[in-house]
C-alpha cells in the first residue's frame, strides 16, 4: 500500500496532476458546500420539516454529487491523459505505454476522479454533522439547521483560504 501511494505521488508530481487534483477538490468542495447550503436554506424557510427528511434529502444529493464528480472527472481526465500521451509519443517518436507517462495516463484519471467525487461527498457529510448530532446532543448552541448553515459558511470560507494560499 505504501509503495502504491509513493508511486501515485511520484506520478502526480511527474505530470503535475497534483495541481489538477487540488483544483478539483476545491471546485467540487464548493459545489458540495453550496448545494448543502441551498438545501438547508430551502428547508429552513419551509414550514416545519422533520430532521430525518432533511438528512435523507441532503444525503441523497451528497451521494449524487459524489457520483457525478467521479464519472465526469474520469471521462474528461482519461481522454485528456490519452491525448497528452499521444502528443508526447508523437514528439518523442516512440511508444510510451509502458513508461511512467503511460502508467500515469492509466492511473491518474482514477485518482483525480476519486478526489473530484470525494470532495463534495465528504464536505456535505461534514455539514450534515449537526443534523445527525442533534438527537444525541440536546443542548446545541444553535438549532440543527442553523448549526449546519453556519458550518457550511465556515467550510466555504476555509476552502477560499485554501485556494488562496
Amino acid at each position: 500500500m505504501a509503495s502504491l501511494i509513493a508511486e501515485l505521488t511520484w506520478l502526480l508530481t511527474l505530470t503535475r496532476s497534483h495541481l489538477i487534483a487540488r483544483r478539483y477538490f476545491v471546485v467540487n468542495g464548493f459545489d458540495g458546500a453550496l448545494t448543502m447550503l441551498g438545501l438547508l436554506v430551502g428547508f429552513y424557510v419551509s414550514d416545519e420539516v422533520k430532521l430525518p427528511v432533511v438528512i435523507s434529502a441532503c444525503l441523497g444529493v451528497a451521494i449524487a454529487l459524489g457520483m457525478s464528480g467521479i464519472s465526469s472527472a474520469y471521462i474528461s481526465e482519461a481522454a485528456e491523459k490519452r491525448r497528452e500521451l499521444r502528443e508526447l509519443e508523437k514528439a518523442m517518436v516512440t511508444d510510451l505505454r509502458q513508461s511512467a507517462h503511460g502508467r500515469a495516463a492509466r492511473l491518474l484519471p482514477v485518482v483525480i476522479a476519486f478526489v473530484n467525487g470525494i470532495a463534495p461527498l465528504a464536505i456535505s457529510l461534514v455539514i450534515l454533522l449537526p443534523l445527525w448530532a442533534a438527537p444525541l446532543l440536546k443542548p446545541l448552541a444553535l438549532p440543527p439547521l442553523e448549526s449546519a448553515f453556519v458550518l457550511a459558511l465556515i467550510i466555504i470560507f476555509l476552502l477560499g483560504v485554501y485556494l488562496g494560499r
